[in-house]
């Protein structure tokens, strides 16, 4: 439980196979522990900082339930309470903030403001969500998929749609770490740069996993186990762009049709919101083959294991 302590949480490619397969281990063990109404607290009296400067609905009260439930203290900072990188340097702002708190979770559309944070202060920094990555998304999901699957080894995940900066991203660098087949279905001209696969396949030389992209969705649902999307609103933020860019997409909507090209055990993957009828239809959203709920609930036994193993 003390190798990593102290330790940021900012990016999964900052930890090992090892490293991840225990905080995975913890947050089995944790929630079976909150299923038998067990609240150990393992955080009494320390307190967390959430600073977030967008509204959340799961990444904030699966942070507030859970600190409470190990005894912690919360409180919940938005950008017009908090002199973050305005009025006062952001270097100010840390030193200040590790004398009162004993972990910072942060959500801020700027991810180089939050590793500058990380850097400045002497307190655990953890990453709810940046522009680049969302790393407690992958967890969760990972947890999801363990607990469906009982095991990584030969599984096969497909990205549908534009894969953003944030979750599909995580979710690679995890499968990658993990070893397993990641595929990002979507149109040739939004194929992920190079930067980001050699990334990918470094992590994959070492776990035996695999990296590829296509366009062809038979390709991608070929012995697929586990469909993965995302909201995909953020991509047709370009006014020039939205009628191009939707035409382009709309085709990788995922649908029962595409559920029933994959593996018959095959699961769908959403880290909500969802924007139903759009990339995900709701026969699929609320079909047998939808563990999306169950990922909700894992980011709060995720989030505390990351939590307890850090502090």
């Amino acid at each position: 439980m003390s190798s990593l302590k102290g330790r940021d949480f900012l990016t999964i490619n900052d930890f090992t196979k090892e490293e991840l397969t225990l905080i995975l281990e913890t947050s089995r063990a944790l929630k079976l522990e909150a299923k038998r109404g067990v609240f150990e607290p393992i955080l009494k009296q320390k307190a967390i900082g959430l600073l977030f400067d967008q509204p959340s609905t799961r990444t904030r009260i699966s942070f507030e339930v859970g600190i409470q439930q190990m005894g912690g203290i919360v409180l919940y900072l938005r950008p017009d309470e908090i002199h973050l990188g305005k009025k006062e340097s952001l270097y100010d702002t840390a030193k200040v903030l590790e004398r009162f708190l004993d972990a910072i979770v942060i959500r801020w559309n700027d991810q180089q403001m939050v590793d500058e944070l990380a850097k400045h202060a002497d307190i655990p920094v953890i990453n709810a969500m940046t522009n680049v990555y969302h790393p407690l998304q992958a967890l969760a999901d990972f947890l999801t998929i363990h607990e469906k699957f009982g095991t990584f080894k030969g599984l096969k995940m497909t990205f549908f749609g534009p894969p953003s900066e944030t979750v599909s991203r995580s979710a690679a660098i995890m499968s990658s770490k993990l070893g397993l087949h990641f595929c990002a279905c979507c149109p040739k001209q939004y194929f992920l740069p190079q930067e980001y696969i050699d990334e990918l396949n470094a992590n994959n030389e070492l776990s035996g996993g695999m990296f590829t992209q296509t366009d062809d969705i038979n390709e991608a649902t070929a012995g697929c186990h586990i469909v993965h999307t995302d909201v995909w609103w953020w991509y047709f933020s370009e006014e020039d762009e939205i009628k191009e860019r939707k035409a382009a997409s709309i085709p990788y909507q995922v649908t029962a049709e595409v559920l029933a090209k994959c593996d018959k055990n095959v699961i769908f993957q959403h880290c909500l919101p969802a924007t139903r009828g759009f990339e995900v239809t709701d026969e699929v959203m609320d079909g047998p083959h939808s563990v999306v709920f169950d990922e909700a609930e894992n980011r709060l036994h995720t989030e505390k294991a990351v939590l307890s193993l850090i502090l």
